[in-house]
Formats: C-alpha cells, sequence, structure tokens
C-alpha cells in the first residue's frame, strides 16, 4: 500500500442545511477537494460516490452518483455508487484505492453526500428503518433491548418524541457493557463531554457547544443510559478524497508535498457470535487486519476517529481497536487518555455525536480528519506530532454488532 496517496481532502459544514440540495453540497466538496489537490476535473479517471437516503427522501433511487456529478462537470468515467450504510463514504474510500492500487486508474475520486435532514420528522427518521433484516425487525429490536437484562432502567429514561431506532440498539449494548465490566452512565457522559469540547475548536462541526459531565448527564433522555448529548445528531453534509498513485501524484505537482500515505484499508463485515464475545467484534477483527497491513500496532496510533453514533459506540470500538483491554473504554475515557494532549486521542473533530454524522458522508469526514491532522493543519485541536492515524466506520446492525466495519489507517 506504500504507493497509494491521498492527494486531496475535503469537507463542507456538517449539520442542517434545509435551503441547500444533495447536488449544491456536492458540488462544494468537489470543488473543495480539486483545489486541495491542485487537481483538474480532467484528471479524474474514476469517481466512486457514497449516498445512503436520497432514494428514501428524495426519490432518486438510482443513478445517483451520475446525476449529482455530470451536473457539476464529471462525465465520461466510470461513476460507482456506492451504499453500506452508515459506512458507505468510507466503502466508496476503500474502493477507490483499491481501483488506483489495481492499475485501474492512476487517479481516483472518492466522494461522499448526504441531505437528511426534513421538517417530516417522521420520514426522516424512518430513513435509518432499511439499515437491519427488515423481515425480522421486531426479533432483532427485542434481541437488542434484551441484551441489557438484569440491570434495572430507572423510571422516566425513555423520550416521548421520535428518535432513530438505533438509539434502541446502542442502548443495550450500553446496559450490557455496564452489567459484565461496571461501566458507568458517567464514563458515557464523559466521552460525550470530551467530545463536544472538542468541537468547539472545529469549525465545520454541527455543534460547537461544549457541556459538563454533568450538564450531559442531565440532558434530555433518548433510551437510558442515553441522553441527548451523548447521541449523534440528523446531518446534511458532504466530504471527498482524491487517492492516486505515484504516477497520479506527478500529475498534481502542488500536492506532492501534503499527499499522505494510505497504510491500510479493510472492509470487515460481522460475523455470528454471543453477545458477549468482544474478541470477535468485527471491528477487532477488521483492526488485526488493518495493523498487518499497515506493519504497526495499536501502540503506533497517535490519532484515532471513530464511530461514536452514540458514546457507547466509542467504548466499543476503543477497545475493538486495541486501545485499551476490553471493558476499560470507559475508564480510559473518564481519567483523559482519550482527550486531546492524551495517550490517545479520539474523536479530535467532534466525533459524530457533535461533528455530525450525515451517514454518507461520514466516513470521509474522518479521513478528512485524519490527513488535516498529519499535515499539521489542524489549528487549535492538532495532536501534536501525529504521523500515524486510525479511523473506524460501522454500518448497520446484523446480529450483535454492525454489519459491517471499515478501518483505515493513514501515514505520513
Amino acid at each position: 500500500m506504500s504507493d497509494i496517496y491521498i492527494a486531496g481532502v475535503s469537507m463542507t459544514h456538517f449539520g442542517k442545511h434545509l435551503d441547500r440540495s444533495l447536488k449544491d453540497l456536492t458540488g462544494e466538496a468537489l470543488e473543495g477537494v480539486l483545489t486541495d489537490a491542485g487537481c483538474g476535473k480532467e484528471l479524474l479517471e474514476a469517481a466512486f460516490f457514497g449516498n445512503c437516503v436520497q432514494g428514501h427522501m428524495e426519490g432518486q433511487d438510482m443513478i445517483r452518483g451520475e446525476v449529482a456529478l455530470r451536473s457539476l462537470g464529471i462525465e465520461g468515467i466510470p461513476v460507482i455508487n456506492v451504499e453500506n450504510a452508515c459506512a458507505t463514504a468510507s466503502t466508496a474510500f476503500h474502493l477507490a484505492v483499491n481501483y488506483v492500487k489495481a492499475g485501474a486508474a492512476d487517479i481516483a475520486l472518492a466522494i461522499g453526500a448526504e441531505k437528511m435532514y426534513s421538517e417530516d420528522k417522521v420520514k426522516m427518521f424512518s430513513a435509518f428503518d432499511g439499515a437491519w433484516d427488515v423481515h425480522n425487525a421486531d426479533s432483532i429490536l427485542k434481541q437488542w433491548t434484551s441484551m441489557g437484562d438484569g440491570l434495572e432502567i430507572p423510571e422516566g429514561t425513555q423520550s416521548p418524541r421520535p428518535y432513530s431506532v438505533f438509539m434502541d440498539v446502542y442502548a443495550g449494548f450500553s446496559r450490557m457493557h455496564m452489567r459484565e465490566f461496571g461501566t458507568t452512565q458517567r464514563q458515557l457522559a464523559a466521552i460525550a463531554s470530551k467530545n463536544h469540547g472538542h468541537s468547539t475548536m472545529n469549525p465545520l462541526a454541527q455543534y460547537t457547544k461544549a457541556f459538563t459531565v454533568d450538564e450531559v448527564l442531565n440532558g434530555a433522555p433518548i433510551t437510558y443510559p442515553l441522553t441527548i448529548p451523548m447521541c449523534s445528531p440528523i446531518s446534511d453534509g458532504a466530504a471527498a478524497a482524491i487517492v492516486c498513485n505515484a504516477a497520479g501524484l506527478k500529475k498534481m505537482a502542488d500536492a506532492k508535498a501534503r499527499a499522505m500515505r494510505v497504510l491500510s484499508t479493510i472492509v470487515q463485515t460481522g460475523s455470528t457470535r454471543p453477545a458477549t464475545d468482544l474478541s470477535r467484534h468485527c471491528s477487532r477483527l477488521g483492526s488485526q487486519k488493518a495493523y498487518e497491513q499497515a506493519g504497526i500496532g495499536p501502540d503506533d496510533i497517535d490519532v484515532a476517529e471513530v464511530h461514536d453514533a452514540s458514546a457507547t459506540g466509542e467504548v466499543i470500538e476503543s477497545e475493538a481497536l486495541g486501545f485499551c483491554a476490553v471493558g476499560d473504554g470507559g475508564v480510559i475515557a473518564e481519567r483523559g487518555d482519550t482527550t486531546l494532549g492524551g495517550r490517545i486521542p479520539i474523536n479530535v473533530s467532534g466525533g459524530l455525536e457533535s461533528k455530525g454524522h450525515p451517514i454518507g458522508a461520514t466516513g470521509l469526514g474522518q479521513i478528512y480528519e485524519l490527513v488535516t491532522q498529519l499535515r499539521g493543519e489542524a489549528g487549535d485541536r492538532q495532536v501534536e506530532g501525529a504521523r500515524h492515524a486510525m479511523a473506524q466506520n460501522g454500518g448497520g446492525i446484523y446480529g450483535v454488532e454492525e454489519a459491517v466495519a471499515c478501518l483505515t489507517i493513514v501515514g505520513k
């Protein structure tokens, strides 16, 4: 993988953009990544376009990438539409990298865009309903809500307002983790507080307001143990990356000094296992492959972006990636290991909880943060001396874990 590079990255502001179209957001990300790489449109030899819910929200079920990109002057090249739940954008990146690695192109574009926010809240939240087995939805939900059996659920800790069904999934895992390992709601609040604090230094984040741990605990409930500040919002946004080989990099003279190496990219699907057997979690298995491909280990990672659709997600993934022992994800966050300046800063962008989560763009938003950190261009949220950065992006639910996880390691 040493000869595959990220020549350019871009990301729009993530947030609620009712007055902007999917094409608008795609166009902003495209212009940004071309400028960042010093790359003309004519140099792009293939495009991988990530999107999840445009069909559900607008009826554009097919040819989404062709429609969005041709209006921006990208035509006459292969355009591959990618949908892989919340791991869509990182999957598009994975495909672009391997397309170039296979010799099919010298330069390829990976771009993800999502327009999720709507005044129609029922339609907006139902966009998530297809991210599990729709033929077995009732039993799946029952399975997840029962994962925490034996842990008392306080009264008044369930929201009467609509929310993503995936918060019930995360709550089920939270309660299991609390029962099995002694993880506390306060530790989850420490993760959310940390990520909201990081977001105050990210001008592209959806939310840039800091919360104390107590403010997170006292936030409006979603479903125990989760409160609103512990959960990712509904978001609109787009992000992009241009990947290339050495020959492609020579065509973009201005990009060479700031290009970063793709050390590994892995797509790992889940497998049938007991919920408590976290040694076989898909992110753990995928990260082991990613470390082997990159030739490094978890101790070599200087900064990480992980899929924290809820604060519990960061617990799951920090353990799965080997940054701590299983059961200690809440512990390391509470003592400051994962805060900017700590041993292994995680989600210094603000994470999905605060940066936002436009699901078809999220993974490339993570790649944007990794590259920005390695370039030393992250401003007040810069991790000093960062040389290796890692992203984990999960998608959907199958069995007792994500249906798919994408692991990416980038280095100088």
